[in-house]
């Protein structure tokens, strides 16, 4: 693979990534120790500010997987995916982190979206450990947190993202190998597209639309990712890169394109002007999760989950130079990440 670079071992020195004295925070899901965790990127490297305890039944293990912050900035809201039989998704107020209300769902909540146009959550039903059949995306209502709406959808949805004006949701279903388009406001599908071609896709996260009206879809079972025109609703792109992507996010530009391996235990950046990857990191434990992007386009910050009793870990990364910049270990199986910017 032309320009490709490997950077194997641990974790690099922390550096000052702006002397301008800039931090970024993000909010962390420990699943195996129902943790969240707020996270400060800035001067002083990476370091853990709190530990959140979420969940009902402290004597279970409740999994907190999705998350997603308002775009007030005023509440995180994260799904607690191993309820019986049922799911949850839970309100709290961030800088004070206090929880203050929750609802049910349905089984096994995953990834969520706050709609930046109404009051509206989204969260698909990833439906693990029923059978093989459509499961569901839940609305729910922020203010009141009151679910107003389930959209049928395909067999084991996931990845859930908006657009930038909240009218439509994209996510796709893990069995099913499609694409799913859902029109935010009417609570219905809009258009699927199969992804597959006589092999499994198992496609795991789309990220949000680029500026150029593209979307990019992981194709973990393919080890494939797909870029997709949604003026056209075909497939313009195909990329063979690690294996395994699970999540994606692309910066807000639309240059470039982050990706996390999980089977090969690393981070890969994509210039999307020449469809080539540029560079490839290996994370500092296995299992990478989540990628999530600055607004700047500066910094990604990634998840690593680890494996057996290791801890999880945080890392951020420069975008430009495709290097790790800072890791902190943080609680078990960490995954699902949200940006928090303080002061909106």
């Amino acid at each position: 693979m032309i320009g490709l670079v490997l950077a194997v071992g641990l974790a690099a020195p922390t550096v000052d990534p702006d002397p301008g004295g800039r931090v970024y925070h993000a909010y962390v899901c420990a699943e195996s120790d129902d943790l969240v965790q707020l996270v400060r990127f800035g001067p002083l490297g990476l370091e853990k500010l709190e530990d959140i305890p979420v969940g009902s039944f402290p004597t279970e293990i409740e999994g907190p997987h999705g998350i997603s912050v308002s775009p007030d900035g005023l509440h995180f809201y994260v799904s607690l995916a191993h309820g019986l039989p049922y799911g949850s998704v839970h309100k709290y107020r961030t800088g004070l982190d206090e929880w203050e209300a929750d609802v049910t769902v349905g089984m096994f909540p995953a990834t969520l979206a706050v709609s930046p146009s109404a009051d509206l959550l989204y969260v698909v039903n990833f439906d693990l450990y029923g059978p093989m059949e459509p499961s569901t995306i839940s609305v729910i209502e922020t203010t009141t947190m009151i679910e107003v709406a389930r959209i049928d959808t395909g067999v084991m949805p996931h990845g859930a993202r908006l657009d930038a004006a909240g009218a439509r949701l994209y996510t796709v279903s893990m069995m099913d190998d499609e694409l799913v388009e859902v029109d935010a406001h009417r609570f219905e599908i809009a258009r699927r597209l199969p992804l597959g071609r006589g092999h499994s896709v198992e496609p795991t996260w789309v990220t949000a639309p680029t500026p150029r009206g593209r979307v990019y879809v992981a194709g973990s079972g393919s080890d494939t990712l797909y870029e997709i025109d949604l003026g056209s609703w075909g497939v313009l792109r195909r990329f063979e890169g690690g294996r395994g992507p699970y999540n994606a996010d692309v910066t807000p530009d639309g240059s470039r394109l982050l990706v996390t391996y999980k089977k090969d235990a690393a981070l890969g950046i994509w210039d999307l002007e020449t469809g080539r990857e540029t560079r490839r990191v290996a994370t500092t434990r296995r299992v990478p999760h989540g990628v999530v992007v600055t607004a700047d386009g500066r910094f990604a910050f990634v998840t690593v989950e680890g494996v057996g009793g290791e801890p999880g870990s945080v890392e951020v990364y420069d975008v430009a130079r495709g290097e790790r910049l800072a890791q902190l270990d943080v609680g078990k199986q960490a995954g699902g990440i949200a940006l928090w910017n303080p002061g909106r």
